[in-house]
């Protein structure tokens, strides 16, 4: 008889509203073994319905979002009743993670490398905005939480988003939208701290967020709790970071103006053209910035932060279901 495929858990690597992430290893027939990550619903909202679909709704929509810089789905399983999901590993870490470093020595993320970043997360939100349904109509996927916990950076310095739990995207998910504000506050876009509709054009001012945050070391809208955040968002006014980091590029401020506009409308219409200013801006002379560059810029930097693979773990099994 065919083994049945099991999951070993080895540690935590996260924990979000929805569920906890694992690093696990799958074992199967013929002494099969993968690395895979695993999202467990969390038990304290396992029994809401809302949570579930929500929970299962993320699992079937990332499942149709096959991309380079998008984490994949293998697999929804179910155990003891409640539903966990298959990802794929990335042997690295997040970007709040490689930021909180780099500040404890007092360094700014490498503009070429900030910009590198963005530029790979804006080809995810690229397609991933795009996104048909088998019928050609557009699935209307907002992400709803671009921020730096969300965006992963691997050892080989591949770049992509992770955790589409509080998108919205047709009916596979309850957006909840003008009655419940998601989202981290300092990353929001001012229509969604409102509690407005969003679109595409929301994940681009969050990913502003980001990238001004990677440049110029701070969040520009954190405050002392949430509803301060939200305010500043909706209502601050937004600094010319070269105020806050001198040798920032002209060109680079006013792609970061243009993307931080409060009016959605003087946004970059879409992450592709946002994608197309930051591909310019690095590779105007003709060199720039890639997967190696980064990739060994990881190894050099956080080569004794980055995850042992050899690492034993739990011996807490999950049989597929």
């Amino acid at each position: 008889m065919e083994r049945q495929v099991s999951y070993r858990l080895v540690r935590c690597l996260g924990e979000g509203g929805m569920g906890t992430v694992y690093e696990a290893i799958q074992t199967g027939a013929y002494e099969f073994s993968k690395r895979v990550a695993i999202k467990l619903i969390r038990s304290k909202i396992a029994a809401r319905e809302e949570f579930i679909r929500n929970f299962v709704g993320e699992a079937k929509l990332v499942a149709q979002l096959i991309h380079a810089n998008i984490v994949q789905t293998y697999h929804l399983g179910s155990y003891r009743d409640a539903p966990f999901i298959v990802m794929e590993y990335l042997d690295g870490m997040d970007l709040q993670q490689f930021q909180h470093i780099l500040a404890a020595r007092e360094k700014y993320v490498p503009v070429p490398l900030a910009v590198f970043i963005a530029s790979r997360v804006c080809r995810g939100l690229a397609y991933a905005h795009g996104k048909t349904d088998a019928n050609g109509m557009p699935l209307g996927i907002v992400h709803r939480d671009i921020s730096p916990s969300n965006i992963v950076i691997s050892r080989e310095g591949d770049v992509k988003i992770t955790d589409f739990g509080l998108a919205k995207a047709g009916n596979l998910m309850l957006d909840g939208e003008g009655k419940v504000v998601m989202g981290k506050s300092r990353y929001m876009s001012p229509e969604q701290a409102k509690g407005e509709a969003t679109d595409a054009r929301s994940d681009i001012f969050s990913l502003g967020v980001v990238l001004s945050e990677m440049l110029v070391g701070v969040n520009i809208f954190q405050g002392a709790d949430s509803s301060e955040e939200k305010l500043r968002v909706v209502e601050m006014e937004i600094p010319d970071l070269r105020t806050l980091r001198k040798d920032l590029d002209p060109a680079l401020s006013r792609i970061l103006k243009r993307v931080l506009s409060r009016d959605p409308a003087k946004r970059y219409p879409n992450a592709g053209d946002l994608l197309v200013a930051l591909e310019r801006h690095i590779y105007s002379d003709g060199y720039g910035p890639t997967s190696e560059t980064l990739g060994k810029y990881m190894k050099k930097h956080f080569e004794h932060r980055l995850p042992d693979a050899g690492r034993s773990g739990e011996t807490r099994m999950i049989e597929m279901k």
